[in-house]
This record gives C-alpha cells, structure tokens and sequence, in this order.
C-alpha cells in the first residue's frame, strides 16, 4: 500500500503518446525494482585497507569546489525528471534535501517545459535551493530537431541553472516508441552551445557509458566536464521495452560500458572534470569511483525512492551515503576526496586482495 504522499510504483502503460505523458511514465516504471540492473560493477573493485591511517574520522573533509560553489560532499544528486504533477513535487524534495546537505542538484529533461510553458513549475526548483548548484538538462539530440543555442539559454534560464547538462540517450532513442534516432553531426552543435553559452556545459549518458574516444572528441570540441553514466545502475533500455511492448529492451538490458572502466577511461584523457554515475549505490561505490578516477559521483535512483516517501528521508539518506564516503575516506587514509586518488584499488580476486588494476 502506497504511504500518504508517496508516489505509487505500480506500472500502467497510458495509450498518450506527448511528452509530458512519457515522463510520467518514466517516473513510475524507473521507481519499480525491475528498472535496476542486479549485476554491481562496482562490487568487483575492492580497496586495500589501512589499519594504520595516521587520521580521526573528525578530520575527514569531503567537500569540494564545483561550479564556483562548495559542496559538502562530492556528490550530485543526477538528473531525474520534470514535466509532471509528481515529478515537481520529487524535484522540490530533492531540491530542499540537497540544499540542506550542501550538494549538486540536476533536473530531468526540460524539452517539457520548452514545448508547453505550463509545465515549467515542475523544474522551479531554485527558491528550495538557493545555494548549491543546479543543472538545467536538455537532450543532446534535440540539436538535430530544431534546438539550438537559444533553447538551451531559455532552459538554463528556466532555473537558473548554474551548467547545462546536454544527455546523450542513443541506445534508449532507438528503442523508445518516440525515439528521435538521428545523431548525425552532433559534435559540432555541440561545440556551438559550449562555445555560446553563458555557463558551463556538461555531456552525460543515461547508462550506457562515455568511452575514452568518445570523450576526447568532446573535450577537442571544448567541453570540459563528462559525466560518464555508465551501466550498472537503472536499465533505460528495459525502461523503453516495457514502454513499448517490445523484447529490445530485454536484449539491450545490460548494454553499455560499465561505469567503473568508463570513469577510468574518461579521466585517462585528462583536463576533464569527470562526474561517475551509473550504479554508485553508496557512499562506498562514490568513494571507489573517486578512486577511479572521478572528481564527483552522482546517485539518481536510491534518492528518487526517498523523495517519493519525503524530504526527510532523501535528506537522511544522503547523510547516511556521505558518511558511508567518510568511513571509506578513513580506512584508506584519505583526508580529502583528492587523496581518494591515491588509495590501493584493484579488481576484486579469490587468490589476491589488491591485484593490479
């Protein structure tokens, strides 16, 4: 039974067909279990303990500088949703949990918005948040049907955005009933939006990964911060073929570089700042991601369940994943998320605790 207040997670499938319909049901089938891949790339890498870290839990520091802010904690509550009833009441919990935790905020695609300005209220998320930074989102494919420049401002502007964040989506493109699948000339556009607009652009995918090649091209196009999304976490593809009564979404499930080698990859490129997301469950997997490679860790769906019950849940569950960051920070020595750069990380094996990554 659905508590008061909290969103129902059962799976009807409407016969609409517009935007503000789709996201709706985005919302609810990203809420139920089978939306979330059950293999944990993360679980195969282990750190090696520091019995003797020379360090108090006390003084253990995990904040960082982001987008000319200070956050307590590096960590991004990633982009979710927007466009509907429920989802602005999602947007404003994790607007407000986020502030009072002191982290990042990104909001879900405001094509939405764009295309019917009554719905604009469901990403107003500003006045709960007025000091961390927000990430307006628009879809990187929209370039190639009529968006430009201009609709990226009016997005930012929308929220006050602090950076944009454009999505590549190609694999659930393809499979979703909608989908708009032509990704032909992209990377010029979006060298145009980076090199015009007013605040930072950041490339992200939604699952299925960002490859090192993918990602040097995109920082010669002059983009410099990639979040990777990487496989492991909620499966859009599975999303898609739910959606559209298909078994594409079955066979495509698990597609994807899984976020662990593609953080890696990325960072490899260098001059990047890397966000990893796709699969980070805990303060431990935000804490390996680091290790890895990544500057931040953004988490979509473990705070999605907590807003749909409250602010004070998605707020105690944020603390409770950055104290699980600290404890992990401690155990391996790490004053400072940087420091994470240099703990022992391998691939977890039966015959050796730390073998070489």
């Amino acid at each position: 039974m659905t508590r008061p207040g909290e969103l129902s997670v059962e799976l009807p499938v409407p016969e609409g067909s517009d935007t503000a319909e789709r996201k709706r049901e985005h919302l609810r089938l990203a809420m139920h279990p089978d939306a979330e891949l059950r293999r944990a790339h993360f679980d195969a890498w282990r750190f090696e303990h520091v019995a003797l870290p020379e360090l108090s839990l006390e003084e253990i520091d995990p904040s960082i500088e982001f987008l000319g802010h200070t956050l307590q904690a590096p960590l991004v509550v990633s982009c979710m949703t927007g466009g509907t009833a429920e989802a602005g009441m999602i947007n404003r919990r994790l607007a407000e949990a986020a502030e009072a935790c002191g982290i990042a905020l990104g909001v879900g695609s405001q094509r939405a918005a764009l295309e019917d300005p009554s719905l604009e209220a469901s990403f107003h998320v500003r006045e709960y948040a007025p000091h961390i930074p927000i990430l307006a989102n628009l879809g990187a494919v929209q370039l190639n049907y009529g968006y430009g420049v201009e609709e990226c401002r009016r997005a930012v502007g929308m929220i006050d955005a602090d950076a944009l964040v454009l999505h590549l989506n190609v694999l659930q493109e393809a499979i979703q009933p909608e989908g708009q699948t032509d990704f032909r000339g992209l990377l010029p556009k979006i060298a145009r939006v980076v090199a015009e607009l007013d605040v930072p652009v950041i490339v992200k995918e939604i699952g299925s990964g960002i490859s090192g090649d993918v990602a040097r091209r995109l920082a010669e196009s002059g983009v410099r911060i990639i979040d990777v999304a990487g496989a492991g976490g909620t499966s859009w593809a599975r999303i898609e073929g739910r959606r559209a009564g298909t078994s594409l979404g079955e066979v495509f499930a698990e597609w994807g570089i899984p976020t662990p080698d593609a953080i890696r990859q990325v960072a490899a490129v260098g001059g990047l700042t890397v966000i990893g997301s796709g699969g980070v469950r805990s303060g431990l997997d935000v804490a390996k991601a680091l290790a890895l490679g990544a500057e931040l860790a953004g988490m979509a769906r473990p705070f999605l369940l907590s807003a749909a019950r409250s602010v004070d849940a998605t707020i105690a569950a944020i603390r409770n994943t950055v104290r699980e960051l600290e404890v992990a920070m401690l155990c391996v020595g790490a004053r400072r998320p940087g420091d994470l750069r240099h703990a022992r990380i391998g691939r977890a094996s039966p015959h050796a605790a730390i073998p070489d990554a």
